[in-house]
């Protein structure tokens, strides 16, 4: 942004001759600095000489909440409001909280071309983005093309942020905003300031906000069922378990010194990640209303959920666009041909077929599988209730169902595909115990 001074009668006429030119060399946008963090050169009033607040604001919405995963790029949108303005401008930056003077990640200008990053090196040189190595802060502001519009009421600035790549701990994100009437003077343009503090995942307490089935992600749980948890800063990383940690048979109740418990009893862990854990819930714990609680990476306990457990809770695994998870007997894939195109070859199944689906929460099984091990394959864990499976409305012959061998809490049900009315997809429920599980898709053809 340009300095302006008072100025004396006498020189007025000089000044105003000049105004092109100081358009022009600054015709990029505003100079850096001017966002209202710590040791910078002010805001947006410096140079415009407007009002500092008035009837309207600058706000910035973040996609994630008031906290960020380091290198995990968010939109930011950045709102100037003032009912009475239709001229707009701002710059942001973003701080690390420990160090006022330390850049927190990058930014990126957005698409519609209202926006701009500005780069600036050590020696104080501003150069347009993007970025580079060599530059200690950056910017991210409003361009001429932008600030020539009208638009009455409000505009919005679009573009992203990409934090650091690791902890830097919380982050200041400081905007400054001005609303002008476009009448080439200083009177009644406001200029409007915010600041925001974004937590670090460290610094976020970890929470539960739902638990559901791991297959049909409905509020179904059931004992021995795979069971998905959704919240935030469960775990420091994302990964499955190892083979390597399943020890004679017994599954993982840590990962990465993530655990969790179901009614008081630890259940076991397959996948985690900051934002979802699947775990296998213990085969032996009651039904009702228990008790579900994450203790993460550092050893910090969520709140109690309280999940609701049913004897069965029959569910579906899917394929993309909610297919159900089938194969034949080869293990070859049932669906749609064009499915996994081009990645990979499936086939649909026809009349006759004999197919295999893939299910959690089909209940108990003679004998009764062993809580938190892995099924021997050396023993046939057949499902006590057998579940009816409907195409539409018409039943398919069960040719048996049973735990997968060498798997956990993993149901395969083997159909013969009955005689269907039409080719094209159908919607497949099971029943078992009285429970209909989540309609998936299945595809049947020629």
């Amino acid at each position: 942004m340009i300095r302006i001074n008072k100025l004396t009668a006498a020189k007025a006429a000089v000044v105003l001759s000049v105004i092109p030119v100081l358009i022009y060399a600054n015709a990029g946008g505003p100079q850096s600095g001017y966002t209202g963090a710590p040791n910078e050169g002010g805001t947006c009033i410096t140079c415009h000489t407007s009002s500092l607040g008035g009837p309207g604001s600058v706000k910035v919405d973040f996609p994630s909440g008031l906290a960020y995963v380091p290198g995990a790029t968010q939109h930011l949108v950045v709102t100037v409001t003032d009912s009475g303005k239709k001229r707009w401008g701002f710059q942001l930056t973003a701080r690390a909280v420990s160090d006022v003077t330390k850049m927190a990640g990058s930014f990126t200008a957005g698409s519609d071309g209202n926006t701009q990053v500005i780069c600036l090196d050590r020696a104080g040189t501003e150069t347009v983005g993007p970025c580079t190595s060599v530059s200690q802060r950056q910017y991210v502001e409003h361009t001429l093309t932008e600030a020539r519009k009208d638009q009455k009421g409000s505009f919005a600035f679009n573009f992203d942020w990409t934090p650091p790549a690791t902890d830097y701990g919380a982050v200041n994100i400081h905007v400054a905003a001005i609303a002008a009437d476009g009448d080439i003077t200083a009177a009644g343009d406001y200029t409007y300031t915010a600041s925001y503090t974004l937590s670090s995942p460290q610094s976020v307490l970890p929470a539960i906000s739902k638990a559901v089935n791991g297959a049909s992600f409905q509020n179904a749980l059931a004992p021995g069922a795979w069971t998905s948890i959704m919240g935030v800063n469960l775990a420091g990383n994302t990964r499955w378990w190892r083979a390597g940690e399943i020890v004679n048979d017994a599954l993982p109740t840590q990962l990465d010194g993530v655990s969790v418990t179901i009614g008081g009893q630890p259940a076991y862990i397959g996948f985690i990640s900051p934002t979802q854990l699947n775990v296998l819930a213990p085969s032996d714990i009651g039904v009702g209303p228990v008790y579900v609680q994450v203790t993460n990476h550092n050893g910090v306990p969520t709140d109690w959920f309280i999940a609701q457990l049913q004897p069965v809770a029959p569910a579906f695994f899917q394929w993309v666009r909610s297919y159900s998870v089938a194969t034949r007997p080869d293990y070859s894939l049932v669906a749609p041909s064009a499915l996994f195109a081009p990645q990979g070859s499936s086939t649909p199944a026809k009349v006759g077929d004999v197919v295999i689906l893939w299910g959690t929460g089909f209940g108990q099984t003679s004998p009764p599988f062993p809580n938190g091990k892995q099924v021997p394959g050396d023993q046939l864990y057949s499902v006590v209730n057998t579940p009816v499976i409907l195409l539409g409305t018409v039943p398919a012959k069960v040719l048996g169902a049973a735990l997968s061998p060498g798997s956990a809490g993993l149901y395969q049900i083997a159909i013969e595909v009955p005689p269907v009315p039409y080719i094209g997809d159908y919607l497949l429920t099971a029943q078992a115990a009285g429970v209909t599980s989540a309609p998936v898709l299945f595809n049947v053809q020629k």
